[in-house]
């Protein structure tokens, strides 16, 4: 098993391939991220705050182009907040104006009021810049992955030493 680390050739290629199947996700996840116009085209669901239209661990669609309509009252977006780099999955409960000017407000669909005490601090409402996408799909659970690998930091070590392994130690 191990003979394949003598022979330089087969090292460099095992290593090659495994530089190319991590230029082909990060390719992926940025052409998605083009189609989508979102700079996160796929966010996991990370509280209960919006049971039961989304549990913790769902794996979220995101779209961003809004050409025919723009973001509706009812809608389910995801939005940034200045000064903190969790995106947050709620549902537009008001909106005021239109267009780029629009001023939307959000709630969790769990939660018993609006979301203005997680706005940055001055902020009242959701700016349409301040949005990453609205969700068109979802797939059940499938983010639990990501969930147990942030929880516990062993986990992701472990799976990358697995990984790292399984490269090295496949053979052609």
């Amino acid at each position: 098993m191990l003979s394949s680390l003598g022979n330089p050739r087969q090292a460099a290629a095992q290593v090659l391939n495994f530089a190319l199947i991590l230029s082909s996700a990060f390719m992926m996840w940025k052409g998605l991220s083009v189609v989508s116009d979102s700079p996160s085209p796929i966010v996991v669901v990370l509280s209960g705050s919006m049971e039961p239209a989304f549990q913790r661990g769902d794996l979220l669609l995101l779209w961003n182009r809004n050409l025919l309509t723009e973001t509706a009252v009812g809608e389910i977006v995801v939005y940034n907040v200045k000064g903190k780099d969790i995106p947050i999955v709620h549902r537009v409960v008001r909106k005021f104006g239109s267009g780029e000017k629009a001023q939307l407000l959000t709630k969790g669909d769990n939660n018993a009021g609006d979301d203005t005490e997680l706005y940055a601090r001055g902020q009242d409402y959701l700016a349409r810049k301040d949005i990453i996408g609205s969700v068109v799909g979802y797939v059940p659970f499938v983010g639990y992955v990501t969930i147990m690998l942030s929880e516990h930091p062993w986990m992701k070590t472990a799976m990358l030493a697995i990984m790292g392994l399984l490269v090295v130690l496949q053979r052609e």
